[in-house]
């Protein structure tokens, strides 16, 4: 049930969320939403006055985009299906209204509001984000108009500049910092835990130039590593097996999307040297490893503080793809406008047919149905213009009349 009308959503539309500008990865970790979640937030928004919504839940951020009255309600909506608490929520949370947030989802889709500048994986969430509300009718018009449109704007910016050139991403990133801190990935045998994109991406980058580097994979879900296993000519290690491969392994990178960490203190030896990497959110690695002198624990937050000439070249680019952002948000602005005149050029319409039907018979020609039609596209060209709906309507109405052949004009007079 619609709780709003939609074509007055731009007033109610707000993104509430939390990103890494101003929280750790443990803090956002309890506000991450896993599939479960938000499926329970879907079918539990309308009882939250929430009346369309999407949410996008990464290892950067956590943000809701939706219809509603107060954006209380949304942030109320979140907590109540994750382990956060709504005070600390609030404390550190940004709230974006209207057009801000409608510029807000725009950097965010084209990678300029990424942790990693350019990183053109959340085109890929986003998708995915969207995608599930549609599906269980849980978006509208407006959300639906304005995510297509900055599909649009992702597309461009991804085409003409090159914000998202090499392979800067938070799974490069994991390899560059295995070179910085491994003396060598010669024959390093590397576990990699997880064969969603981003592991899988992890692997590729891991394969590229190491061509003696002992890399295998696992997933709960063995059916699925099999077949990205096969693609890439590496060995799969049994889920049931991954506490024996952890142990063979010097290098471990996790990148699941379980609720609580699946590597744990007990799980490595006392007195090993091991460099582990956790790509996931919630932390999928006890933080406690970190503290192990013989371990080198990082997870997102640290990945991110990588520097390079790509990334300084992409900092170039970024007044180029906000002056393609401002071109597309031009256009969804000019979908809305037209929008709110829909009811206005209905009602023309209507009133042109109830004249016409009261002009006599003779008129009965194809002329007066092209100008119907024209004296509607006049008037939709000034109410995009101009912000006089009910100046317009009677101007419409005139001009209807003044189309109308002077005999006829006679006769709807003689009428009125």
């Amino acid at each position: 049930m619609m709780l709003l009308e939609e074509k007055n959503s731009l007033p109610f539309f707000w993104c509430i969320g939390i990103s890494y500008h101003n929280t750790t990865v443990e803090f956002r970790s309890k506000f991450a939403i896993n599939t479960v979640m938000y499926e329970q937030m879907l079918e539990s928004a309308s009882d939250y006055g929430v009346s369309s919504l999407f949410v996008l839940s990464t290892c950067n951020r956590t943000e809701v985009y939706g219809i509603a009255k107060d954006p209380t309600l949304l942030a109320a909506l979140m907590c109540k299906f994750t382990s956060g608490d709504f005070k600390a929520f609030k404390e550190f949370a940004y709230t974006k209204n209207a057009t801000t947030a409608i510029q807000h989802l725009f950097h965010v889709a084209a990678g300029i509001d990424s942790q990693i500048l350019g990183d053109y994986e959340i085109v890929g969430q986003l998708k995915i984000a969207h995608g599930f509300a549609k599906e269980r009718q849980a978006t509208c018009a407006f959300l639906d108009r304005l995510f297509n449109t900055v599909l649009q704007s992702s597309r461009a910016i991804r085409s003409q500049t090159a914000l998202s050139s090499g392979t800067v991403s938070v799974a490069y990133a994991a390899v560059q910092f295995l070179q910085e801190h491994a003396l060598t990935l010669t024959e390093q045998k590397v576990l990699v835990i997880g064969t969603g994109d981003i592991g899988k991406n992890t692997c590729k980058n891991l394969l590229q130039g190491q061509a003696d580097i002992q890399l295998s994979v696992t997933n709960r879900t063995e059916e699925k590593a099999k077949a990205f296993a096969a693609e890439l000519g590496i060995p799969v290690i049994p889920f049931a097996q991954m506490q024996e491969a952890i142990n063979q392994s010097n290098i471990i990178i996790v990148a699941t999307n379980a609720p609580q960490p699946i590597v744990v203190t007990e799980m490595i030896e006392a007195d090993t040297f091991k460099i582990i990497i956790d790509l996931s959110i919630p932390n999928n690695v006890s933080a406690e490893l970190g503290l192990r002198d013989k371990i080198t624990l990082a997870n997102v937050d640290d990945l991110s503080k990588i520097n390079d000439a790509t990334l300084q070249k992409r900092q170039e680019e970024v007044p180029k793809a906000k002056a393609l952002i401002s071109y597309y948000v031009h256009e969804f602005a000019e979908w809305y406008i037209m929008r709110q005149n829909v009811p206005v050029i209905k009602a023309a319409k209507e009133k042109i047919q109830e004249l016409n039907c009261q002009l006599s018979s003779a008129i009965e020609s194809p002329e007066l149905s092209e100008k119907v039609q024209k004296v509607l596209n006049n008037m939709a060209v000034k109410l995009k213009q101009e912000k006089r709906p009910g100046c317009t309507y009677i101007e419409a109405i005139n001009d209807y009349v003044q189309l109308t052949p002077s005999d006829n004009r006679n006769e709807l007079n003689q009428k009125m």
